[in-house]
């Protein structure tokens, strides 16, 4: 039920990310060289060396020749890393999906010096390899096959196995759906840092029932299509780390206390020292966080720092652009620093090895992301926005603490993003908002001075912008919004409204960022045909307002946040030029929930409704996600908030027009959800519209003319049923 929009830049996220977090996960890291001011970037199939002082100059490093096996085509460079000295270039390539993204494929290695290139596990299956890794001394790699942990010897080639039990339900070194969706685990297993051992998660899912997809498209005979698939309140699978010896082939499993059912550990690294691992455990309702230090010697466990909370915790991905992995070393491994919401503000602590915490970023204002910690400056760099919710800037502050201070230029508002290199001094900007496009340049830190590419200037001039708002409800909730107006807009007129809407806690609408007051789903342009399209965000959305507005909906979502969209619309119905006859709603995934909720609960406001891939019914979705944010229902009376929240409650009080539009082929939102909500509807004989789109996906994008035929599809839709223009 993760992030998806519809806005032109809410439908690329659609179709781009297929969790909370595509975009991270798919793309590889910028790789900076050990001078910190040039990187490395594919660039046509070959591997090439940028300068930031000189955005012109590029060196290719590795050509498309050197790329070539003998007597075959070109490898096709997908992804790749870096040994730390620089000789051996690990390359991914010939990918292939597993779930949402394309972690399985085929890995070469690139030795620099040699000018030698050779394929890893050539012995193994064509695109089974995952997460292959250089070991520290770049002496071997490892990687996972067939859920299995392999190394190989980089000089004589030799593979050994290192676990024997993997399995479709046995899985070593990787994730299960439910881990890999809502914690953002993918790669599963970790090198020491004297490269003789590698940590490693197991997951047992034998105990998790599939959950079967009818596949009716791909032969003449339909077939199942299993997934392994928690729902909530059905346990999850059971997790333990592990670490193996290489020489041995030996694993001695840590004791982390605790059931391994009841717990999660979405968190595992290695200390700075080769004898010792440190691991995040959350209980199961994910309001409980313990970590450990880890003895790999005898299996030993301390505990070192410990947090409690009335609502749920999150993960580091939740605060890491969806990556969990890392820890934050500094002071030669004596501390780390955390992220944590306990004072009522997401805030960076330092911890000590002993479990003592300094809280750095004092204030009243969120960390949204931390992007470098410069312990050498003696700086950490974080994204925050103390003053306008929609917006994302850079600030720094003394690893000592104190006063944070902005870094990015006040004369651009909007949304800034940086990837800085490891020494400081230089950073990859992007920057857009609703009006300008988005443009990027290199500028040098902390002085934010041009130093490469495109002067990046904000677009004064533009016309036709959207216009961001606040409304207060009469609930006294303030709350921002954004709202597109008709180009010929006459103030004297009446005219209608679509709101689009998400309304959980994987993702905003409001935000001064390009795309903002489009919509992608829409053939042609809604400002032009004399629609008002608009947005409101209420309490749940992730927004840098505090803990208290984001987890305001714990154990309320379907309640407290539908109010809070209600009561806004209620206001501004109240404006002289909005037509309170033709009000739409429209939401994809949680934002279809939403939609759902708004037709069921408020139908008068709200005429008309489209809701795509909605979960109808809050038991059947995933245990991560529908736990962490409405407990665990492990009785009736835990199960009371879920069906309070569900669209299917209140499905019979449909008054208006309706059209559903789901894949049959969702592994994520199941088909199942609309089957309850269609038999809610017919029990009822309220009449709706239908559209499933066979074995398409959740992000419903998949075969010829699909996307043309879903938008053209909104589009009829919502003109015949909330017909644009003033009046």
């Amino acid at each position: 039920m993760k992030f998806y929009r519809s806005g032109w830049s809410f439908l690329l996220i659609v179709l781009f990310i297929l969790n909370n977090n595509l975009a991270k996960a798919q793309r590889a890291p910028t790789h900076w060289a050990n001078d910190g001011y040039q990187y490395y970037k594919t660039t046509g199939g070959e591997i090439t060396v940028y300068d930031t002082r000189d955005g012109s100059k590029k060196t290719v490093w590795i050509s498309t020749a050197m790329l070539t096996p003998k007597g075959k085509t070109p490898i096709g460079v997908k992804r790749f890393t870096i040994s730390d000295d620089g000789k051996k270039v690990l390359i991914n390539t010939n990918t292939k999906k597993v779930w949402r993204y394309d972690t399985r494929g085929d890995y070469w290695v690139f030795d620099t010096g040699t000018q030698k290139l050779w394929q890893l596990g050539k012995n193994l299956p064509e695109s089974s390899l995952m997460f292959a890794k250089l070991s520290p001394d770049a002496t071997k790699a490892a990687y996972v096959s067939g859920h299995n942990i392999y190394v190989e010897d980089l000089t004589s080639g030799d593979v050994k196995q290192l676990t024997t039990d993997g399995s479709t339900h046995v899985i070593n070194g990787t994730f299960d759906w439910a881990y890999e969706e809502e914690f953002g685990c993918r790669d599963g297993f970790r090198w020491s840092p004297d490269s003789r051992n590698i940590a490693y998660w197991k997951i047992d899912a034998t105990k998790i029932k599939s959950y079967y997809m009818l596949n009716t498209t791909d032969s003449i005979y339909p077939f199942v299509v299993p997934v392994e698939y928690p729902v909530a309140g059905e346990d999850p699978s059971s997790a333990k780390i592990g670490v193996v010896d290489i020489s041995t082939a030996a694993t001695r499993w840590m004791d982390i206390p605790g059931d391994n059912v009841q717990h999660y550990i979405p968190r595992m690294e290695w200390t700075l020292s080769p004898n010792e691992i440190i691991v995040e455990q959350l209980n199961r309702a994910q309001t409980e966080s313990s970590v450990f230090i880890g003895n790999i010697s005898n299996g030993t466990t301390r505990l070192i720092r410990e947090e409690k909370s009335n609502s749920w915790i999150d993960g580091k991905e939740r605060w890491n652009n969806g990556d969990p992995m890392g820890w934050e070393w500094i002071n030669k491994g004596k501390d780390f620093l955390w992220v944590s919401e306990k004072d009522g503000w997401k805030h960076i602590y330092r911890v000590s090895r002993e479990g003592k915490e300094t809280l750095l970023t004092k204030g009243d204002y969120d960390v949204i992301t931390v992007s470098l910690i410069d312990e050498a400056g003696g700086y950490i760099y974080f994204m925050a926005s103390p003053d306008n919710a929609t917006q994302k800037y850079l600030y720094r502050i003394k690893l000592a603490g104190g006063k944070a201070e902005r870094v990015s230029p006040a004369d651009e508002p909007g949304t800034h993003g940086y990837d800085i290199s490891p020494n400081g001094k230089v950073a990859l900007h992007n920057f857009s908002n609703s009006y300008t496009p988005p443009a990027s340049e290199v500028v040098s830190l902390p002085g934010h001075q041009h130093i490469g590419g495109k002067v990046i200037a904000v677009d004064k001039n533009a016309k036709n912008k959207p216009e961001f708002f606040k409304v207060k409800t009469v609930d006294g909730i303030e709350m921002d919004g954004w709202m597109m107006k008709p180009t010929n807009f006459d103030p004297n007129k009446k005219y209608p409204v679509v709101f689009t809407v998400y309304g959980e806690p994987a993702g905003q609408t409001v935000t001064d960022t390009w795309g903002t007051g489009r919509n992608g789903l829409y053939v042609g342009s809604m400002a032009d045909d004399g629609y008002i399209y608009m947005s409101v965000e209420g309490r749940g959305a992730p927004a840098p307002k505090g803990t208290a507005w984001r987890k305001a909906i714990y154990k309320n979502i379907g309640i407290i946040n539908i109010r809070d969209q209600a009561m806004a619309a209620k206001e501004i119905l109240k404006w002289p030029f909005v037509d309170s006859t033709r009000i739409a709603v429209h939401g994809w995934s949680g934002g279809g929930s939403s939609t759902l909720n708004l037709m069921f609960q408020y139908p008068e406001i709200y005429k008309t409704g489209i809701a795509v891939a909605a979960v109808g019914d809050q038991l059947t979705y995933d245990n991560i996600y529908q736990e962490r944010y409405m407990g665990v229902p492990v009785n009736d009376e835990g199960k009371a908030a879920f069906i309070k929240g569900s669209p299917i409650t209140y499905a019979k009080n449909l008054r208006g027009n309706l059209l559903y539009i789901h894949g049959t082929g969702d592994d994520n939102v199941h088909y199942k959800n609309a089957e309850e909500l269609i038999n809610e509807l017919v029990k009822y004989n309220r009449q709706f519209e239908l559209m499933a789109y066979p074995n398409r996906t959740h992000g419903i994008f998949e075969g010829p003319g699909t996307s043309l035929h879903l938008h053209t599809m909104f589009t009829k839709y919502l003109k015949e049923h909330c017909p644009p223009g003033g009046r």
